[in-house]
């Protein structure tokens, strides 16, 4: 084990760890799916996770990784979804009296719950998935916006039912209106520009499917045939109200390639309003009863149940991960111990 100059163990570092989380964040990127790496920046002892120590939180609240006790995860996962939700990052700060400098206003605090006390500074950094452009059709618009919407850096889908082989310069070609995993839990986009062929059904499948923006290639004559097709159908008005018609910004656009400018325009004024997410930010709960405690010594993380370690002092229960570490906190407590613990 390793020892500072005074004698006391110092926490093991986690270089394979780092190395997996960094594997996890590639393969989550390359599969879409939105995360917040989470990077301990600050700590004061008695912390368990200290500065460069990382995790990785996923849109279902899971956390992959170390960034703290059971003190410090719930707060993490919760501004973690913030981050998510708006897509901004942010510095998380644990404090026990849940205070901070006034020149610090950026800084999100939460205060910490723990009895051991300590302090802690996590950058929440959100990495969502390229914005998802579904293209129904097979008009000139539809062609000039797969071009177009690629070299924004869209994930670009054409949706052509009964096509036959992959569209040239689109990401994915879906040959059914099938659609429903490809939107769900990702900020995504869509643009009907069928001229007609199945207008009614495709804007149906893009409201139903939960598209964050819906927009058809139509004159107004036309929307209106179709939302009375839909109304008869059974669509709920509050998503035909989301459908706009026709698409783009009156830019006086003429040509196919004015046109997808104009819907790629309309569609960048519309991305903060998106949502990435489905189904809301998870309330944050209070933590069950702490099956870990922090070693008030080195800061390190250990099993409450069957611990091997321990000691009393005011009454209250301090677990250790070995002798020297206890032998060290028995020696003078109240070195160890956050004014505010005890019982």
């Amino acid at each position: 084990m390793a020892i500072d100059e005074a004698g006391r163990p110092l926490a093991a570092s986690g270089p394979m760890l780092s190395q997996d989380i960094f594997e996890r964040a590639a393969a989550l990127k390359k599969a879409g799916r939105p995360f917040v790496l989470a990077t301990v920046i600050w700590s004061q002892r008695p912390t368990s996770a200290k500065p460069g120590a990382k995790g990785i939180v996923t849109a279902d609240g899971a956390l992959f990784g170390w960034v703290g006790g059971s003190c410090a995860q719930p707060a993490v996962i919760q501004e973690a979804l913030k981050a998510l939700a708006d897509g901004r990052s942010r510095i998380l700060r644990l404090d026990p009296e849940g205070q901070l400098a006034s020149d610090r206003r950026d800084v999100v605090v939460v205060p910490m719950t723990c009895h051991s006390g300590g302090a802690l500074e996590v950058f929440l950094e959100p990495f969502l998935p390229a914005l998802q452009l579904l293209v129904f059709g097979e008009s000139p618009v539809a062609q000039a916006l797969i071009r177009l919407g690629r070299a924004m850096g869209y994930r670009v889908v054409a949706v052509r039912p009964g096509t036959v082989g992959p569209v040239e310069e689109a990401d994915l070609t879906l040959a059914t209106l099938d659609i429903d995993e490809l939107v769900r839990g990702r900020q995504t986009v869509a643009v009907v520009a069928t001229m007609g062929q199945y207008d009614e059904e495709a804007v149906e499948r893009a409201l139903q499917a939960g598209a964050g923006f819906v927009a058809l290639v139509a004159s107004r004559r036309r929307f209106d045939a179709v939302r009375s097709t839909l109304e008869a159908s059974g669509l709920p008005p509050d998503l035909l109200s989301r459908v706009k018609a026709p698409a783009g910004l009156d830019i006086g656009a003429v040509a196919p390639e004015e046109i997808a400018v104009s819907i790629l325009a309309e569609i960048i004024a519309h991305k903060p309003a998106l949502q990435p997410l489905a189904g809301g930010i998870p309330e944050l709960r209070e933590p069950a009863e702490p099956s870990t405690a922090v070693d008030p010594v080195c800061g390190m993380t250990v099993e409450i149940a069957g611990a091997r370690h321990t000691a009393e002092y005011q009454g209250r229960r301090y677990y250790f991960c070995c002798p020297a570490c206890r032998r060290h906190f028995l020696a003078n407590p109240a070195e160890y111990v956050h004014p505010g613990a005890g019982a």
